[in-house]
């Protein structure tokens, strides 16, 4: 029997304890926190900070987006720090995710470039600057290229030399890794096709992004970000992590090239507007509910 992403395999049932249809023992902080598993996917309704949920070393590849601080409006998140505090929090759960991956395991950080709301950050590199610091290795970023310069809004001094705003319509994927860039764990199976191959070696990446109000969440990715990461980076039969799930892309990107998934989000309903996506957009098997 394989052994499964944050349960434990022991001897004996213990009072604290529960046991599932297959024969795992799951420990009780696993069972207050796991919201969902289906097939190869894990939701945990849970603080990424705070969960214990996942094993030390058992993560192939990390992707995420992280909340932006930018005043976005989530339910259950402070998106109005001052800067500071927010590199504080990017520092405590960059050192948290390091703990989870594998010393092969790599990571695709999407963040933006640099931002202009509440003040001029360098965020991109203040963010890369402190992964390094926390012990990620640096290999390279992606420019991901939206195509959508309608969101502009600032241009400082209008056609005046005396305070423009430059600003570039892009984000960026920082690819870190743990130890060992060269990856000798996981079934050394690819599935990634030479045209792709070469397409997205090229450090410029032209998509466009994903509709807020189709997906019903205030910051969602498209789902080709986590797909080319998840076949450039990672084996098939690999374990992703998204520890900032949000509407769950990462996880229907996973389960839909072959790979087992983890989600963590601290809010009860993107976990269920996640479960909700994954049935309807990947059709995951609502047959083979564990639990």
């Amino acid at each position: 029997m394989d052994e499964l992403i944050g349960y434990s395999m022991v001897d004996e049932l213990a009072s604290s304890k529960k046991i599932n249809k297959q024969g795992l023992i799951l420990e009780t902080r696993q069972i207050n926190e796991l919201f969902f598993h289906r097939d190869s996917i894990w939701i945990y309704n849970a603080d990424i900070l705070k969960t214990n949920s996942i094993n030390e070393n058992s993560i192939d590849l990390i992707v995420t987006s992280p909340p932006y601080n930018v005043d976005i409006q989530y339910n259950s998140h402070n998106d109005r720090m001052t800067y500071e505090d927010y590199l504080s929090f990017i520092k405590a759960w960059l050192a948290k995710c390091y703990k989870l991956l594998k010393d092969d395991g790599r990571f695709c950080l999407n963040i933006p470039l640099d931002k202009n709301k509440g003040g001029q950050q360098s965020v991109c590199a203040d963010i890369t600057t402190i992964a390094k610091n926390v012990g990620w290795r640096y290999h390279s970023t992606i420019v991901w290229n939206e195509g959508n310069i309608s969101r502009r809004t600032a241009w400082g001094s209008w056609l005046s030399a005396s305070a423009p705003y430059v600003i570039a319509p892009v984000e960026v994927i920082v690819i870190l890794y743990k130890k060992n860039w060269k990856k000798t764990s996981g079934s050394q199976k690819s599935d990634i096709s030479k045209q792709e191959f070469m397409e997205w070696t090229n450090g410029v990446w032209n998509f466009t992004g994903e509709s807020k109000k189709r997906v019903g969440h205030p910051t969602p990715f498209p789902i080709e970000l986590p797909r080319r990461c998840i076949k450039l980076f990672s084996f098939v039969g690999d374990t992703v992590l998204d520890p900032f799930l949000g509407s769950g892309t990462t996880l229907i990107a996973s389960f839909l090239n072959n790979r087992k998934g983890i989600g963590v989000d601290i809010d009860k309903r993107y976990c269920d507007l996640a479960v909700k996506r994954l049935e309807n957009e990947a059709k995951i098997n609502q047959s083979s509910l564990f639990i």
